[in-house]
């Protein structure tokens, strides 16, 4: 009786703040219920609930609103309105929610290898895997749910309509320029099924060493050893060639060259060399050996060859080995180190 006499404003408004109230009170009491409830005890279920209860908490207000409007004496051109705010809302909140499940599903899934070490190949290509697929779906998530919003707008749909009806120059401009979107979003999931890198490869790239450090859904960070960022386009790495040198393995060979004079006494330099390495951290204990490898007319020219487990420990041991080595020649066999030598030939004098 109190609202059949109030004006039509005041009982659409009274309706409407109603339905928002009611809503958040019903919202209220299901999650208590639900944190209470043994069925719902899983982490998963528990974290989604706690991370999308804004979300969840604006869709109870949006069918309420719904509902409310529906109900409320409104002029029909003001509830049309609305039901179309409302439905671009209910759309946006869908991909929100998916959103926070894909975000949420991932998460939970690499914790589950943190524990296996950031160096170990399972560890890096789940990661990796995860990571790229994840920003996949949430670009894709945000084009359909983009899509689905403009869709609702009734000239967009036209265009849509006439434009597949067509097919003609208009759709062939919109796929030129969605092709770099679509070719890194294709390279993307390519890399995470194929893993040509994974977040924390080593890779010799445009001239420039460094680890992957992070695999977006359109670009890949390098991180040089300097500290610079080197930031490609992830189509690089399906269409050029580059180096990774911890595609299997982290483990990795390095090599030290030693010009020295032919007077160089090779095995006393080869058990200093495992005299180095046995007393270095960054050696794995497997590979270390000394050739000579090359003579010239001036020189010989000495390799060491040295493993480490990964390859920033190898730059390491072989700046030590080459610093090491010269050292030691410097010390004990001074003439060992390479030198340049002339012959003075005295001519007979003329006698007079």
């Amino acid at each position: 009786m109190v609202l059949t006499s109030l004006p039509d404003w005041a009982t659409s408004l009274a309706l409407i703040l109603g339905a928002v109230l009611a809503a958040l009170l019903f919202y209220q009491l299901l999650a208590a219920l639900a944190r209470r409830a043994p069925g719902l005890a899983h982490p998963f279920l528990q974290s989604l609930i706690a991370r999308t209860r804004s979300a969840a908490r604006t869709a109870f207000v949006v069918v309420a609103l719904a509902l409310a409007v529906r109900a409320a004496p409104l002029p029909a051109r003001t509830a049309e309105w609305i039901d179309h705010v409302l439905l671009i809302a209910a759309i946006v909140l869908g991909g929100w929610l998916l959103r926070a499940a894909i975000v949420l599903a991932s998460d939970l899934y690499l914790r589950r290898v943190e524990g296996i070490g950031g160096d170990d190949l399972r560890a890096r290509k789940h990661v990796t895997q995860i990571s790229i697929l994840r920003r996949a779906a949430e670009v894709t998530l945000v084009i359909v749910t983009a899509a689905f919003v403009l869709m609702t707008f009734e000239t967009v749909r036209q265009l849509g309509v006439t434009l597949f009806a067509s097919a003609g120059i208009a759709g062939l401009i919109a796929g030129l320029a969605a092709r770099p979107v679509l070719s890194n979003l294709i390279a993307g999931i390519q890399i995470a099924l194929t893993q040509p890198i994974r977040i924390g490869d080593s890779v010799n790239v445009e001239n420039e060493s460094g680890t992957i450090e992070e695999i977006t859904s359109t670009y890949v960070v390098v991180r040089l050893w300097d500290l610079r960022r080197l930031v490609l386009p992830i189509a690089y790495f399906i269409e050029k060639p580059f180096q990774n040198l911890s595609r299997e393995s982290t483990e990795t060979l390095g090599t030290v060259v030693i010009h020295a004079d032919y007077g160089v006494p090779v095995a006393r330099v080869r058990e200093k060399l495992v005299d180095i390495v046995r007393s270095s951290p960054h050696w794995d204990g497997k590979t270390a050996k000394l050739e000579m490898v090359d003579a010239s007319d001036r020189s010989v020219q000495l390799r060491a060859l040295v493993s480490s487990a990964t390859a920033g420990a190898n730059w390491e041991l072989r700046c030590e080995i080459r610093e090491r080595l010269i050292a030691f020649l410097q010390e004990e066999f001074p003439g060992a180190l390479p030198r340049g030598r002339a012959e003075i030939t005295t001519l007979p004098q003329r006698s007079s």
